[in-house]
């Protein structure tokens, strides 16, 4: 991919946020969201993604919902998942919701599938988490078989079998864009390349580079398996501000107790300051003024030989102030100097 086609994305886990003082309600949230992607596609966005969560302080519980009324505001944005939990879903389900996605926003819709590291689906839809790797293995293959196949029959262990089974609305020749979500299994890695996936990389802690040795592996299984390159796409979480001193205190505010939370129910580690600035500069949070966040994803996308970058710009409570700020800093200046800093030769000091 040219550095002219460098994809710059957003990524929503729906997280509630607040206006001054007030928390705002999860009604509002929804619809903030949809405001959010209208001022997306205005400033430049390519791609606007929405998670798939069930917990307090998200709304992202139904993302093919979210993404039609995302598409009936929009006219170009392209609408994807971060991600779809494709182990507790039902694949022809999930077919038929986003082919009539992909029919009512004009072909601009795409899925990004993973296994999930929240399992409260799981529990929710009466499956269980000792099935874990079972579930997307299985889900996984009758997907590609919908949407590669007309007329399919299939049978598996978690599932009524289908008997030349033809979906509708069709999904376009080829079906919508599907991408494969890794966290940092190599197992995800071999299994998007043996598909002919693209690859989404959620990097969220420690130095992005550490997954040099995914794509790699990436690469190679997806030349012994006989399939052409693939795009690469990493997802990371931030803030852009005028500023980075804006930033990185901003930041701070609203990362701080997120990651304590998650530190005492999944054993994460505490989140000190000193930790939270080696990963600004050098790990996976991708906090600063446009030129700071512009030069990471650069250095970043040379290593990992990235097509698109996907920033997750909500956390639980940032005010809707800063969430904008973020979004037009990417599209107007941060996407373009990222394209132009990729068409330059890097030096080396």
């Amino acid at each position: 991919m040219t550095a002219a086609a460098f994809e710059i994305g957003l990524d929503s886990f729906g997280d509630v946020a607040t206006d001054g003082d007030r928390v705002l309600d999860d009604a509002e949230t929804v619809r903030l969201l949809v405001e959010e992607a209208r001022l997306a596609e205005a400033s430049g966005i390519d791609v606007f993604s929405i998670g798939e969560h069930y917990r307090a302080g998200h709304v992202d519980s139904a993302p093919p919902v979210l993404l039609a009324a995302i598409a009936t505001a929009t006219e170009r944005l392209r609408l994807g998942t971060a991600v779809t939990v494709l182990s507790t879903n039902d694949p022809v389900r999930l077919f038929q919701e986003f082919s009539t996605l992909d029919a009512v926003s004009d072909g601009r819709a795409q899925l990004v599938l993973g296994r999930a590291s929240a399992t409260e689906s799981f529990s929710l839809f009466g499956y269980d988490l000792a099935d874990y790797e079972s579930l997307f293995e299985e889900k996984l293959d009758l997907f590609m078989r919908l949407r590669r196949e007309e007329t399919v029959t299939w049978s598996g262990a978690f599932r009524t079998p289908l008997v030349e089974q033809r979906l509708r609305p069709r999904m376009r020749p080829g079906g919508i864009p599907t991408w494969i979500g890794a966290g940092g299994s190599p197992r995800s890695v071999v299994r998007a390349a043996r598909y002919g996936l693209p690859l989404m990389l959620a990097v969220i802690g420690g130095r992005p580079q550490r997954f040099t040795g995914h794509v790699d592996l990436y690469h190679q299984t997806l030349k012994q398996s006989g399939h052409t390159i693939q795009p690469v796409g990493q997802h990371s979480l931030g803030l852009i501000a005028d500023t980075d001193e804006e930033a990185t205190e901003t930041w701070w505010r609203y990362w701080e107790p997120v990651v304590a939370g998650l530190a005492a129910e999944r054993g994460f580690y505490p989140p000190t300051r000193e930790r939270y600035e080696a990963e600004i500069a050098d790990g996976a949070l991708y906090v600063g003024s446009p030129d700071t966040v512009a030069r990471k994803i650069v250095s970043t996308a040379r290593d990992l030989r990235l097509s698109r970058f996907d920033l997750k710009y909500d956390i639980l409570h940032l005010p809707r102030r800063a969430r904008a700020r973020t979004i037009e800093l990417l599209g107007h200046e941060v996407a373009p100097r990222v394209r132009e800093m990729l068409t330059k030769k890097p030096t080396h000091v």
